[in-house]
């Protein structure tokens, strides 16, 4: 089984893109009828190299395989080709692989959409979710990307316990692609990201709940954090975790239609949940957030939500060298749809997280939001029912 003249193009630099590109790059080496060279769209920095000279980052990455700033110490293969050239990274390709904030995607895809093949599709790596800013209801980054792409342009996504350092060190880990190209270009998409060794891909049909779980995960993950940084021990992050997946399955089935409950039980759900929660830059930055609020180095309970935003960016700025969170603007979007159906009740510890993050709730308060019984509660899909007004 082949696709004819197979030619992949990564969009997005960072550590995530670089770790993913180690292993599609080999596969495309591997794997017959594909163009061995990978082309990756960098956005073009200077880096500081001492004795107060600059270099491109695109040209160390090309000369050292090496990128500096994002996934300082690994090597990257010699068939990854950075390219600033947005145009001419991704020109002719069939396969995209979307690996970058969400928030500067919309801006690219017009080039994007008149430079590759024809018969292009995409796998969006995105972990997060749009949302209309007339109906306030969550858009699947995917779904946009094939909108704005045109010509039946098809996106699925690839969403795990995938922690970009300890993928490209070559830990072993799973993820879950969901697509639905059909036969043979869903098993062969499916080849182009597993390593049997390192890196186990599993293929599901469910593209809505794979991808909102992504999203997803990384507000619960604000919530580890806050956990972490009141020092309550495994006890009460095991409850967060049970929690927050429970209210991840409401709010898909909310808004979605189709989602699978097996979805949850695959990388991209639970796996994704424990993995982000215990060690990814979300739960990170919002360990920081509550030491802060605890010492009252910042915050008092009524500081208001300009005093929060700009804390995380501060914290930001210090902890992610460039890096972004998606957690914090994934929460307030996931507040704002919540309101818009009147579920803010139906979702204590998605609201607690948000009022904590951005409305000054005393960080201690996470634990009522755990503490809430929500297993019960049962939620009418919002697309049988009208919306409420703001």
């Amino acid at each position: 089984m082949t696709l004819e003249n197979e030619k992949v193009c990564l969009i997005g630099s960072g550590n995530w893109g670089c770790a993913i590109a180690k292993i599609v790059c080999k596969n495309c080496e591997r794997l017959p009828n594909v163009n061995s060279e990978v082309n990756m769209w960098v956005y073009e920095e200077d880096i500081s190299i001492g004795n107060n000279r600059t270099q491109k980052l695109s040209d160390i990455i090309n000369t050292s395989h090496e990128n500096v700033k994002y996934l300082p110490g690994i090597k990257l293969p010699p068939n990854i080709i950075a390219v600033p050239d947005l145009k001419e990274a991704c020109y002719g390709a069939t396969l995209l692989i979307f690996v970058l904030p969400h928030q500067f995607l919309s801006s690219l895809l017009p080039t994007i959409r008149d430079a590759v093949h024809p018969s292009c599709r995409g796998i969006s790596l995105i972990k997060g979710l749009d949302f209309d800013p007339e109906t306030k209801r969550p858009k699947l980054i995917s779904h946009n990307i094939s909108e704005a792409m045109g010509k039946g342009f098809q996106c699925g996504v690839l969403m795990g316990a995938n922690v970009a350092s300890e993928v490209a060190s070559g830990h072993f880990c799973e993820s879950t692609l969901a697509c639905q190209f059909g036969p043979p270009k869903d098993e062969w998409t499916r080849l182009l990201f597993h390593c049997p060794d390192t890196f186990r891909v599993q293929h599901i049909r469910d593209v809505a709940g794979a991808e909102a779980c992504g999203a997803l995960k990384n507000v619960i993950a604000l919530g580890a954090g806050f956990v972490d940084g009141l020092g309550l021990g495994s006890n009460t992050k095991a409850a967060l975790l049970r929690v927050g997946l429970k209210e991840m399955q409401r709010f898909c089935n909310a808004f979605f239609q189709g989602v699978s409950d097996d979805t949850f039980l695959e990388s991209c759900g639970v796996a994704d949940l424990i993995a982000t929660c215990y060690g990814g830059r979300n739960r990170l930055c919002a360990e920081e957030f509550a030491k802060r609020r605890k010492s009252h180095q910042f915050f008092t309970s009524t500081k208001n939500n300009i005093d929060c935003e700009a804390t995380w960016e501060e914290i930001q700025s210090e902890l992610l060298l460039g890096q972004k969170l998606q957690g914090t603007l994934t929460a307030k979007e996931v507040n704002v749809a919540l309101i818009a159906i009147n579920l803010l009740d139906d979702f204590p510890l998605l609201t607690i997280i948000y009022d904590i993050a951005f409305q000054g709730k005393p960080v201690y308060e996470i634990v009522d939001g755990i503490r809430e019984k929500s297993d019960d509660k049962s939620v009418v899909p919002s697309f049988s029912r009208p919306s409420a007004r703001i």
